[in-house]
């Protein structure tokens, strides 16, 4: 019996010896395909050998208003990066189509098909004038589904140790560590700033994190100082804050020595950590009668009601 995971390993195998796809491209375009896939998550995970091939085998692809990029239910033939233009994602529920989001010149999708050998779950629709660079089916299988597979293997442990994923299935807690990226800080480095747009989430693999927010020194004094509210180590995390409220950062993180975190991305979070939204809540809670005993208010974190 085969499990997805040996399955992608022998699949590896096979894809390992198909040759190499090459889409010759100009300085100019391979210079707009790198600013185009620099803050792609799931590329952040590749060797540069790895990224290299996947830049030579990404082709350009120009759309029209109104034209269909992938189809719910179809099979999926390519991943696609945008460089510009604007998609609606459309989801098919009780028979009729509704409209989930929407990407605006930047980001990524059709990598659910590829990974999981599903068909699509959605569909996109380009609402303007774009350019898409795409990767075909067997070179992002051969390079990102064998990275991730190495990626499992490597985080599954640590994965399963997590208080916060506890409610998710096993298949679900390995889709989060599919959408996974690492990245490193160095002592005193800023990881999050306060007053800042959210756009990832963070879970400590190791070092501590120091989570300070901003108060006026007196009532009468503009000046402001920093105050520490809490350190997170190996295994907690943080930054989730203001993607559960729809607001700005409300506090800052900084790292404390040597830090490695393992980042979410804010779409990632909201498709797949859904079922542990009540937990972020309940910490939401706690975190606000800790700045009430600090600050005598917790104003800056008040959740939206909307």
């Amino acid at each position: 019996l085969q499990t997805p995971l040996t399955s992608t390993v022998a699949n590896n195998k096979k894809t390992d010896k198909e040759p190499r796809v090459t889409h010759p491209k100009t300085d100019e375009q391979r210079q707009r395909l790198q600013e185009a896939c620099r803050d792609i998550l799931l590329f952040k995970n590749l060797d540069p050998e790895e990224m290299s091939q996947v830049l030579d085998a990404m082709f350009e692809k120009f759309c029209t208003e109104g034209e269909h990029i992938i189809d719910q239910d179809d099979d999926g033939d390519n991943f696609y990066v945008i460089e510009s233009g604007t998609f609606n994602i459309f989801v098919k529920v009780d028979g009729t189509e509704k409209l989930v989001g929407c990407y605006d010149n930047r980001g990524s999708f059709g990598e659910l098909a590829l990974m999981y050998n599903t068909p699509r779950a959605a569909t996109i629709i380009a609402t303007s004038p774009g350019a898409l660079w795409c990767l075909d089916r067997l070179t992002f299988r051969r390079i990102i589904v064998k990275n991730n597979a190495k990626k499992r293997k490597l985080y599954e442990a640590f994965i399963e140790t997590l208080p916060l994923l506890t409610s998710l299935e096993m298949s679900e807690r390995m889709k989060v560590v599919d959408v996974l990226s690492t990245r490193v800080y160095s002592d005193l480095q800023q990881i999050i700033a306060q007053g800042d747009l959210a756009d990832c989430f963070y879970i400590v693999e190791s070092g501590q994190v120091r989570i300070t927010m901003k108060r006026s020194r007196t009532k009468t004094d503009q000046e402001e100082e920093e105050v520490e509210i809490a350190t997170c180590s190996r295994g907690q995390y943080f930054g989730e804050l203001a993607l559960v409220t729809n607001k700005p950062r409300a506090a800052s993180a900084y790292a404390v020595g040597s830090v490695k975190c393992l980042v979410m991305d804010v779409q990632a979070f909201e498709r797949l950590l859904g079922p542990c939204m009540d937990i972020m809540k309940r910490n939401i809670a706690n975190y606000e009668e800790q700045l009430v005993t600090l600050f005598g208010s917790s104003p800056e974190i008040e959740q939206q009601t909307a």
